[in-house]
């Protein structure tokens, strides 16, 4: 039962994926809340997975946190607002007092909204003083945007709204399954192939997206970077690039393709697995519509070298002339609910609110004015997100953490859950207890998606105001109250309102003329417009002559900016409004198979459970249509082990031991495993995956390591 219902039917947004889905909540005669069909927002058009129809669940009390707890005699216990607040203060107080600001680390989530996700980062650098934030984002799409950044001078998810899938000729999907992870999004790729264009899915496994492909290639793990490269010397050779486009909207070309020639096509063959005749039919179904599309995801990005095979597929949509123009480009498939709109605001380690570099004297000059401070009282970039992690407990001693489940989520997880236990102080800020809040010094229970007011920014860049619907139960406060009470008990008593559109006014305030500029943005237009693509300057914030059009558009009756829904169609966000080619060859992944571990993991989602679990888990029906992790394995593979379907099979990494019901499946290359990663226990993949860097965007290696495996007497 839920307590405060209000008594109308309440438009907003589901908690979960980047898609953030529109629908409608409804009370119901028995006090619960009732998802129901909203046909007018564009993403979805009402459609909704099974993990959006069930959202309501876990607002349920017997789900969720309804008290504060702290911890007494090794056992969390009760206790009131006051007594954990209290703690909490202390326990930062005494640690920045003892060991130096940079002791205490903050770490959020992809899933705060955009107000949550200022204030916490700025809690960090103005209260704590400390370096140490940044948030599970880092392992979402890090590599496409640092990759996005050095091509086009300015990253955002898709530069293009999802409706303009349906109207271009080829899509290349590289390493997504949204039939799984987005199914809402699979009907744009559907229309596409009515339309009577087609779709190339690049995946390891014959997944439910792979199955409507026109063409599905399935390289070895790791190899995305040496496949584009190798369609990229096709063009070349096949005299597919569009010149004219080069000479006048690009730069580094020459580079570039003498990169790209070195793989040739029997090379990349040999490297990825894919037959040269399908590298070829790739080449001529991207090449021969008049417009194109690259999409990447999580497999290529979460690699030690994603932020180079990113670059490599834009360079493909470079030198074919597709980026920049209309029904073209390359865009990124965001993961998290608010992966894109936590890091433009603050919430990253090298990043101020607006995307502005941390490091930019003009940028910490206009932020701290903003936030009343004096610009050399702002700490410069911190640790990246595993590499905060991995320090806990040695040069970081206490941890304040929101919206996130690292012991499930991390890679090298059993080692991360080590450093978790090695803290001297941990605070957690959840909706329910996960196994990270399990083991935090101090619980706080805070408002959910249905209870509270605030924006996301979905994978289209495209501002959406969730709205609240219901009254939370008595006892839960909101993360705005948590970052209030804890600034004023640590001697900052103004700066942290708790009320959502305050924040987000002062939030638009923060991000006048940087690069995510929501300054044009009010609640009001967000409810009128159905959602508001960034930038969207006001007129105080115009980036003056010689700028893109795009991006300073006026309405001539009004004078307000109508948003970004595509960028770059006039130039890019670069100095001389060039796109940049980034040169970049074929390298192996951090950690190859051999004699002992002679099989690769590849990582991945299931269709109803979500991330780390800790919410979708506690949802009947989710649990009943996918109860448990499972190893997939090749019935050639699973010959050679004597591995039988459902009997627990180990996987072996260097890192740890895993175990989980054997899956068995053609629809999987024969020198790879798959293991979903929602669970925590025997069955955690994450046990087993390899924490090596990006050495630019810092994304873990998650997608592809290197495993033996062994038969487990059930």
């Amino acid at each position: 039962m839920l307590n405060g219902m209000q008594n109308s039917v309440t438009p907003t947004h589901c908690p979960y994926c980047a898609l953030q889905c529109g629908m409608n909540l409804t009370p119901a005669p028995d006090g619960t809340v009732e998802v129901t069909e909203r046909a007018d927002f564009p993403v979805n058009r009402g459609a909704l997975c099974g993990k959006g129809r069930t959202a309501p669940a876990v607002l349920s009390s017997t789900v969720r946190l309804t008290s504060p707890l702290v911890r007494s005699e090794g056992k969390l216990v009760p206790a009131s607002w006051d007594e954990a607040l209290d703690r909490i203060a202390e326990g930062l107080s005494r640690t920045r007092t003892e060991h130096g600001p940079d002791a205490c680390g903050v770490f959020g989530g992809g899933g705060l909204t955009n107000e949550k996700a200022y204030t916490l980062g700025k809690f960090a650098r103005v209260v704590l003083g400390t370096s140490q934030i940044d948030y599970n984002g880092r392992f979402c799409m890090s590599s496409a945007a640092a990759a996005g950044t050095k091509a086009f001078g300015l990253d955002r998810g898709l530069p293009f709204p999802l409706e303009d899938i349906p109207r271009t000729g080829c899509v290349i999907l590289v390493g997504s399954n949204l039939a799984e992870t987005m199914p809402p999004s699979l009907r744009f790729f559907n229309e596409l192939r009515e339309n009577g264009g087609t779709l190339i899915v690049i995946d390891p496994r014959r997944t439910k997206t792979a199955e409507q492909a026109d063409l599905h290639l399935a390289p070895r793990p790791g190899t995305d970077l040496a496949l584009a490269l190798g369609l990229l010397h096709l063009v070349v050779a096949e005299g597919r690039t569009d010149e004219e486009y080069i000479r006048e909207r690009t730069s580094g070309w020459e580079e570039a393709r003498a990169a790209a020639m070195a793989h040739w096509p029997e090379y990349v063959e040999r490297i990825t697995g894919v037959h040269v005749p399908q590298l070829r039919e790739a080449v001529r179904m991207f090449c021969e519509p008049e417009a194109a599309m690259v999409l990447t995801a999580r497999g290529p990005e979460q690699q030690s070298k994603g932020t180079d095979t990113v670059g490599a597929w834009i360079n493909l949509c470079l030198a074919t002339g597709r980026a920049g123009r209309p029904l073209s480009g390359y865009g990124c498939l965001t993961g998290q609910g608010n992966g894109q709109g936590g890091r433009e605001h603050g919430q990253k380690a090298d990043q101020l609110p607006g995307y502005r570099k941390l490091t930019d004297p003009a940028a910490r000059r206009h932020v701290a004015e903003v936030w009343g401070v004096d610009p050399d009282s702002l700490p410069g970039p911190g640790r990246s997100a595993y590499e905060l992690l991995d320090a806990l407990g040695t040069d970081i001693r206490a941890l304040l953490l929101m919206a996130s489940n690292p012991v499930v989520s991390a890679p090298r997880a059993g080692h991360i859950e080590e450093r978790i236990k090695s803290l001297d102080f941990l605070a957690v800020c959840d909706v329910v207890l996960s196994e990270t809040a399990a083991l935090a010094d101090v619980v706080l229970p805070v408002t959910q998606w249905a209870e509270e007011t605030g924006t996301m920014t979905n994978l289209e860049g495209r501002v959406l105001l969730r709205r609240q619907a219901i009254t939370p139960p008595e006892g839960i406060r909101s993360d705005l109250d948590v970052m209030h009470e804890l600034a004023d008990r640590l001697g900052v008593e103004k700066g942290f309102p708790t009320d959502a559109e305050e924040v987000f006014e002062e939030l638009r305030r923060a991000s006048a003329g940087g690069p995510a500029d929501y300054s044009g943005i009010t609640y009001r237009r967000l409810v009128e417009e159905n959602g508001v693509f960034w930038p969207c300057p006001t007129p105080a914030a115009d980036p003056g002559d010689g700028e893109d059009e795009s991006l300073d558009a006026r309405d001539d009756e009004t004078g307000v900016h109508p948003g970004t829904p595509r960028l770059f169609l006039d130039r890019f966000a670069t100095e001389d409004g060039r796109a940049r080619f980034v040169p970049v060859s074929h390298r192996a992944t951090a950690e190859e198979p051999d004699d002992e571990y002679p099989v690769f993991l590849t990582t991945g989602r299931v269709v109803a459970q979500y991330q780390s679990g800790a919410q979708t888990r506690r949802v009947d029906e989710l649990n009943a249509a996918a109860p448990g992790p499972f190893v997939e394995l090749h019935p050639r593979l699973a010959e050679r082990l004597g591995a039988k379907e459902g009997e627990p099979l180990a996987v072996v990494s260097r890192r740890g031991r895993a175990v989980a019901p054997a899956r068995i499946t053609n629809t999987i290359r024969p020198d790879t495993v798959f293991m979903p990663f929602h669970w925590y226990g025997e069955g955690r993949a994450n046990t087993l995956t390899n924490p090596a860097l990006d050495p630019t965007s810092r994304m873990p290696e998650f997608k592809a390591c290197a495993v033996r495996l062994e038969t487990v007497k059930p």
